[in-house]
C-alpha cells in the first residue's frame, strides 16, 4: 500500500465527518511518545484487569494493538488520538468500560447546538427523531421530525460508519439507540447537510454548522426530575418515580413521604430514568416493599492473577484440571481463573408497621442501568410485583478509573455481576415480565404507553 492510500485509509479511521471547519483548532499537545504510553497504558489496564476479557477475540485484540502504535502516531490532533483510542475501547464492547476525552477537547464537542438551532435527536423504532428545538424553531422543525439523510447518507449508513464504532455498550439495543441519540455529535464548526421528513410527511433540506446557541428557550421544556417523585394516577394507585440511587438523600426523602406511601393499595414503581449509583440505597428501599427478612442481590466474580499460577499454566493441559491446583493453573494461563466473592443476603431491619406489600408494577426500560438493574433483581423472587417496559441496560460492574496522558481518563470494568442462581443481564439485559415499548405514535402524541399499561394492568388486580 503507498503513502496516499495509507494516508486515506488513516483519515477515514479517525476522523467522524470530513467537514471539520479549519477556523476550530483541537489541542494538538501530546508527543508521539504520550500517544504510544496513553495506548498501551490503556491495553495494558484492560489485559490486567478486565473482567470479560474470556469473551473477546484475543488474536484481533493484539492486531489491533500493534497496529495502532504507528496509527496514533500519525493523529494530527490530541482529539483524533482520543477517538482512536475510543474506537479501540468499544471493540470490547462494554458499558462500564470507556475512554473519556479531556475537559479542553470535551468543551468543544457539541451535540445539539448549531447557532440558530438547537436540535435534540433520540432513537424511536430505530429511526433518528427530533424530540426537542429552541422554541423559535417548533414551527420549522415540528417535534416527531426525521432525519432521513446525514451529508447525503441515510442516518443508519451514517450512524454506522461514523458514530456506531465508537460507542462502547455491552447490549446491541443500547447501541443501535445511541447511534441515532449521538448521530450529530462532534466538534465545533462541524457542517452537516440534512435531510429531514416532517410528520406530516413533508421532506425539506438543512445545511448546520455546529456553533453556540444564545437561545435558552426550548420547545418542549426541559423535564426536571427529582431525586424521588409521588403522584396518583387514580385513587388508590400511588406512582412513586426512584430516578437515581446515586444520592443517599432519596432515602431521606422516601422515608420522609412514607405516610403519603402507605395509603396506597397498588403501586407503580419507576425506574426508567434512575441510571444507578449505589445498590445499597436501593435494597433499602425495596425493603419497604416486602415482608422478607432479607434481601437477595447479584453475586459477583472477579479475574485472580496469581504470576507463578499463569506461568504453570503455560505446561498445564485441559485433562489435568481436575484438583483445585490444575484448575488454577490451567485457567490461570488462559487469563480465565476468578475469584467469587462471598454473598450473604442483605437482612432488613425495616419496621412491619413500615412495610407495604401490594399488587405493585416496576416500571423499566434502556435506561434503567446499574445499581438500579441490583434493584430489579433483588425483587425478582416477590410475587406481588410485576415489571413492565424494555429491556434494562445491561450493564453493570466495578470500573477501575485511571489518567490517561493530556487529561483524558478511562475506567475499566473489573467485576462481573449474575442472578444469584447464575443467570446472566450483563450483555443481555434483564427482560420484564410484559413489553410495552413507546411507538412513534405514542411519542407524537407525547403519550405514556407505559405507564397507562401498568394503571389497567393494576385496575385489573385484586387485593392481596
Amino acid at each position: 500500500m503507498n503513502k496516499l492510500a495509507c494516508f486515506l485509509v488513516l483519515m477515514v479511521w479517525v476522523c467522524p465527518d470530513f467537514r471539520l471547519q479549519a477556523q476550530i483548532k483541537m489541542p494538538n499537545q501530546l508527543s508521539k511518545t504520550d500517544k504510544i504510553y496513553g495506548l498501551s497504558k490503556f491495553w495494558q489496564e484492560v489485559n490486567y484487569n478486565f473482567v470479560y476479557l474470556n469473551k473477546i477475540d484475543r488474536d484481533q485484540w493484539e492486531e489491533d494493538y500493534k497496529s495502532l502504535i504507528m496509527e496514533v502516531q500519525k493523529t494530527e490532533n490530541d482529539y483524533e488520538y482520543y477517538r482512536l483510542l475510543q474506537k479501540f475501547c468499544a471493540s470490547l464492547k462494554d458499558g462500564h468500560t470507556n475512554v473519556y476525552f479531556p475537559k479542553k477537547i470535551n468543551e468543544l464537542i457539541y451535540i445539539s447546538n448549531f447557532g440558530p438551532y438547537r436540535l435534540f435527536v433520540t432513537a424511536c423504532e430505530g429511526k433518528a427523531i427530533i424530540y426537542r428545538v429552541n422554541a423559535s424553531k417548533k414551527d420549522e422543525i415540528p417535534i416527531g421530525t426525521e432525519i432521513l439523510k446525514v451529508n447525503g447518507l441515510s442516518a443508519d449508513e451514517y450512524a454506522n460508519q461514523y458514530v456506531k464504532p465508537y460507542i462502547a455498550s455491552s447490549t446491541d439495543y443500547i447501541l443501535e439507540n445511541w447511534k441515532m441519540k449521538q448521530l450529530l455529535r462532534a466538534p465545533a464548526g462541524t457542517k452537516f447537510d440534512l435531510l429531514l421528513k416532517k410528520p406530516d410527511g413533508e421532506e425539506f433540506s438543512l445545511s448546520l454548522t455546529h456553533e453556540e446557541c444564545e437561545e435558552k428557550a426550548v420547545f418542549p421544556d426541559f423535564i426536571d426530575r427529582g431525586l424521588l417523585e409521588l403522584k396518583w394516577p387514580s385513587p388508590d394507585v400511588l406512582y412513586i418515580a426512584l430516578n437515581s440511587f446515586s444520592d443517599p438523600e432519596i432515602v431521606k426523602l422516601f422515608k420522609d413521604a412514607l405516610p403519603e406511601i402507605r395509603k396506597a393499595n397498588k403501586l407503580i414503581i419507576d425506574l426508567r430514568y434512575n441510571g444507578g449509583g449505589s445498590s445499597n440505597i436501593g435494597m433499602e428501599i425495596l425493603g419497604y416493599f416486602t415482608h422478607d427478612k432479607e434481601l437477595h442481590s447479584a453475586v459477583s466474580e472477579s479475574r485472580l492473577h496469581i504470576p507463578a499460577f499463569k506461568a504453570w499454566g503455560q505446561w498445564v493441559e485441559a485433562k489435568d484440571t481436575l484438583d483445585a491446583w490444575g484448575k488454577q493453573a490451567y485457567f490461570s494461563g488462559r487469563d480465565d481463573y476468578f475469584h467469587k466473592f462471598p454473598s450473604s443476603p442483605m437482612k432488613l431491619e425495616t419496621k412491619k408497621t413500615d412495610r407495604l406489600v401490594v399488587p405493585t408494577v416496576i416500571l423499566m426500560g434502556n435506561y434503567t442501568a446499574s445499581a438500579a438493574e441490583d434493584f430489579l433483581i433483588s425483587a425478582d423472587n416477590q410475587n406481588h410485583m410485576t415489571t413492565m417496559g424494555d429491556r434494562s441496560f445491561g450493564s453493570t460492574g466495578q470500573p477501575i478509573l485511571f489518567d490517561l496522558p493530556g487529561g483524558g481518563s478511562a475506567r475499566v470494568c473489573t467485576k462481573k455481576d449474575t442472578y444469584p442462581d447464575g443467570r446472566e443481564f450483563v450483555g443481555v439485559g434483564i427482560a420484564p415480565d410484559i413489553v410495552v415499548r413507546k411507538n412513534l405514535d405514542s411519542f407524537l402524541k407525547d403519550e405514556d404507553p407505559v405507564l397507562d399499561r401498568a394503571i389497567a394492568f393494576l385496575k385489573e388486580q385484586g387485593a392481596l
